[in-house]
């Protein structure tokens, strides 16, 4: 049966001849040989003292089972936990590692991709549906940005529950379940009959949406050889690909279908009534149910079009050992490469599964893992030493700070760009015109951040720090604009220089922590992010009603107050190699 059509179909390794080579014939991967070669040069070991030793380059050359046992144990050592389930995954990785990049991981690249796609394009969706939805249900500017609120509830649940379900299911249900429910819901938003229902159907939405960074990226990592780990951080280029493909599709759609910005002001008897009929209305109707269809046929490539493997990590969490290694080869086969890796080796270095007994997580025990990533025992590492616990502490601060200010600008952008700087209502037309150029020149920021950030004497943390001051000042000068012109020459500008701060601050965060905490430093980093960005509505709100450019001044405090934590921070990854 072809693979699209049992998506779920379990794997054998005589799935996938001729892969398979003996340990003694192996050799590693060309990274890694290299990667050791240098850290003897750094240590000062000579090529014929490198034989006295298995850390050095002449020993990466040939495995045994001896030599492998030794490295196993070398890793674990450095880590946290030591089961056999944490042996045989270390030997899994080092499988993974030899066969290296190829088609499988470049597709998974783009799949992926989908997630931080699809999560910036309901973030700026929602967004993008606030002026009409305010004028056809009649609620005021201020209270319609509950709407926001709602969706950011539906990330936050979604992120902590897909993340942890991810372990208990599997990666692959919840890779494709995220963006099926966000599909769903996106087309049936386009039928909401109220304010009320449009904000619990984008919650739902949010629900599926949230899911998307922690299960792709957790996927995408276990499947990456780690010498290419930092592709992880690319998928950050996806992000506003997203907003440029919402702001299009509006611009197309919502000034053509709605109603005139002069029926925002209808009252009756001192109450805002709705001004406008559902059927003059449709257009940000239209607008929903095309990023719903849009979100679907993501899915759609991702289930039908394109075979994922299972987790062979978390194969061999639930025993399914032979499925694991078949996982393995299935990769080989689909790079058009070999393995070493056996049953027979994975018993060897880890222990035989009819003796051990700790092989096989229980869903408690999963669960416990997950959550012990926030146990003092693994967040202490993380404040070892004065540099690395001042890192942590401004790290976590900026994604907070970002984590707000970036919402209390973008996710009303659109609102902002409606008044023209408090000089009167801007057409529709206008509205979201400004608004997709404003998301077409933000685009390049992420790719330009790939290339300042290995500038002599400026690096991750100069570009860092100079975009967010520049951000911070556009959104501070955006306040002083009265006409459409400034106006959209800010926030243009603005767009820009904010992608290169994410895009940058997406590969420093990795980096600078430790390997066996990085799993916790990063996901405390997401978990404060997603938090203050659920408080930015609220926020927005009140500050929005005591004057209409509070809100921005907030944000520009924020990226401000980023700035300075970003100049305080004492270590810089440019050129260091990953600890």
């Amino acid at each position: 049966m072809p693979s699209f059509m049992n998506p779920f179909k379990k794997h054998d390794v005589t799935d996938f001849p001729g892969v398979l080579v003996p340990l003694s014939q192996a050799q590693r991967h060309p990274l890694v040989v290299a990667e050791a070669e240098a850290k003897d040069e750094k240590a000062g070991v000579s090529p014929d003292e490198s034989d006295e030793s298995r850390h050095r380059s002449a020993t990466y050359n040939l495995y045994t089972i001896e030599g492998l046992r030794q490295e196993i144990d070398a890793d674990l050592a450095a880590g946290g936990h030591d089961t056999t389930y944490d042996r045989k995954s270390k030997v899994i990785n080092k499988a993974i590692q030899d066969i290296g990049m190829g088609p499988y991981q470049w597709a998974l690249f783009c799949l992926c991709g989908f997630g931080w796609l699809a999560d910036n394009l309901w973030l700026q969706g929602v967004a993008l549906t606030l002026l009409p939805l305010a004028q056809e249900f009649g609620i005021d500017g201020n209270t319609v940005r509950y709407t926001t609120l709602a969706l950011f509830t539906g990330l936050c649940i979604g992120a902590s529950f897909w993340g942890i379900m991810s372990d208990v299911v599997g990666r692959r249900l919840a890779f494709n379940a995220t963006l099926f429910i966000a599909g769903v819901f996106g087309l049936a938003v386009g039928g909401s009959n109220s304010w009320i229902t449009a904000c619990a159907l984008y919650s739902c939405l949010g629900v599926g949406v949230g899911g998307n960074l922690p299960v792709d990226g957790a996927l995408f990592l276990e499947f990456l050889p780690f010498a290419s780990g930092n592709l992880l951080t690319l998928l950050s280029v996806w992000w506003p690909v997203g907003q440029l493909i919402a702001s299009l599709i509006a611009w197309g759609l919502i000034p053509t279908y709605s109603c005139s910005p002069e029926l925002d002001s209808c009252m009756t008897n001192g109450n805002v009534q709705p001004c406008c009929s559902r059927e003059n209305n449709m257009g940000w109707r239209y607008f929903t149910i095309t990023l719903g269809a849009l979100t679907f046929v993501m899915f759609i490539c991702r289930f039908f079009f394109f075979h994922l493997f299972e987790s062979p990590k978390f194969l061999l969490s639930r025993g399914r050992q032979a499925e694991a290694v078949a996982v393995v080869h299935g990769i080989a086969y689909k790079n058009k490469r070999t393995t070493w890796l056996t049953e027979d080796i994975l018993n060897e270095v880890g222990g035989e599964p009819g003796v051990t007994t700790d092989v096989k997580l229980s869903t408690t025990e999963i669960i416990k893992r997950q959550l012990g990533k926030f146990s003092t025992q693994r967040i202490a590492p993380l404040f070892h030493g004065w540099k690395l616990a001042l890192t942590t502490v401004l790290l976590w601060f900026i994604w907070a700070t970002i984590g707000m200010g970036y919402p209390l600008f973008n996710a009303f952008l659109p609102q902002y760009l409606s008044r023209a700087g408090g000089g009167g209502a801007s057409s529709t037309y206008t509205t979201y015109r400004d608004y997709a150029i404003t998301s077409i020149v933000g685009v390049p920021g992420s790719i330009l951040a790939c290339w300042t950030v290995d500038i002599a004497y400026i690096g991750r943390k100069g570009t860092m720090a100079i975009s967010t001051a520049v951000s911070g000042i556009f959104l501070f000068l955006f306040t002083t604009a009265t006409s459409n012109g400034p106006q959209l020459a800010f926030s243009s500008l603005e767009a820009f220089f904010q992608n290169i701060m994410y895009g940058v601050l997406y590969a420093y965060t990795p980096e600078v922590f430790p390997a066996p905490n990085r799993g916790t430093g990063t996901g405390i980093a997401s978990m404060l992010n997603r938090i203050a960005g659920l408080c930015a509505p609220i926020v927005a709100i009140y500050a929005g009603a005591a004057s209409p450019t509070a809100p921005i001044y907030a944000s520009g405090g924020l990226f401000l107050a980023a700035f300075v934590a970003m100049c305080c921070l004492p270590i810089e990854t440019r050129g260091r190699q990953s600890l």
